[in-house]
């Protein structure tokens, strides 16, 4: 796979933007079908996607140029040519993000986002509804009861890692937690690359990435297909020893450190009233009143 090393289990571009700009633009590349865009496909091809020079012809730019971008030897292309190559490649709204970030990055440590008394407030106050909070290295950094108990045990040190994505892809646990696993992982994937594109600099982030990659088979197959995902709404299912598997609708709230910073992300959960899921997060709630605090916090 593109931007992995298969030896060492280092992946391409972490902490060396330029590298990182020529991964992300390689893994992309090749997700795009040259059928899709108009060109002849067939089994003769020996590369999986699109060609340098057909992304080249596609978003208007010479050859040389565009290798030079992917070789990280250009590092300042325009926004126009930004842009084309969004266009070229089919990139969403977080992706075209995450290449711009990409070429813009600032080098300098991660901000320090630390849980307020005013967010751990609002974290208790949700009590009927499982809630937990993140920072950009997936750390599990506040939590109240409900959502302690619902995902795996937050409370409890002994019986999962805080990290979301080491537990999601080193604790075989977390396949029984996630029936959907795989939109899981590639979810977990997407948001630290993201981070990692912010911040090159976050030895801890680097060193979570790099572990995870030569720990993780999943986590490569993953990594190596370039997925970007900024944390949103939806529905995710859940199982549950007692209470099965229950859909939840989840929402995200963004606590920046300051302007422009990634800083903390809190997860709420809640389900549709008079549901059965709503009945069952109402006797785990009763539950976890006999647990520990409403509030924990973990400083990571």
């Amino acid at each position: 796979m593109e931007g992995v090393d298969h030896r060492t289990g280092d992946v391409d571009g972490i902490g060396d933007a330029r590298r990182a700009l020529g991964a992300f633009l390689r893994a992309r590349r090749a997700r795009v079908a040259p059928e899709h865009v108009g060109l002849a496909g067939g089994r003769r091809r020996r590369v999986r996607g699109l060609r340098r020079e057909e992304l080249a012809q596609l978003a208007g730019i010479s050859v040389d140029y565009y290798v030079r971008l992917e070789q990280g030897r250009a590092t300042q292309p325009s926004p126009e040519v930004l842009d084309s190559l969004a266009r070229a490649l089919g990139l969403d709204a977080a992706e075209r993000g995450h290449l711009a970030t990409l070429v813009g990055v600032r080098r300098g440590a991660a901000p320090s986002a630390r849980v307020s008394p005013l967010l751990r407030r609002i974290v208790a106050a949700v009590g009927d509804f499982p809630a937990f909070v993140t920072n950009h290295r997936l750390d599990v950094v506040a939590w109240n009861s409900l959502g302690g108990e619902l995902f795996g045990g937050l409370s409890d040190p002994a019986r999962r890692d805080r990290n979301n994505a080491r537990y999601l892809f080193l604790d075989p646990a977390a396949r029984d937690l996630h029936p959907d696993w795989e939109p899981r992982a590639a979810e977990v994937v997407g948001q630290l690359r993201v981070a990692a594109g912010r911040y090159p600099d976050d030895r801890d982030l680097v060193g979570l990435i790099r572990d995870l990659s030569g720990k993780s088979p999943a986590f490569r197959r993953i990594w190596a297909g370039g997925e970007v995902v900024v944390c949103g709404a939806g529905r995710k299912r859940l199982r549950h020893p007692e209470e099965g598997i229950l859909t939840l609708d989840y929402e995200t709230l963004h606590v920046p450190s300051t302007p422009g910073e990634m800083g903390l992300v809190m997860h709420v959960f809640s389900a549709e009233e008079d549901s059965p899921e709503s009945a069952s997060l109402a006797r785990l709630a009763a539950m976890a009143t006999t647990a520990p605090p409403p509030a924990m916090v973990f400083t990571a």
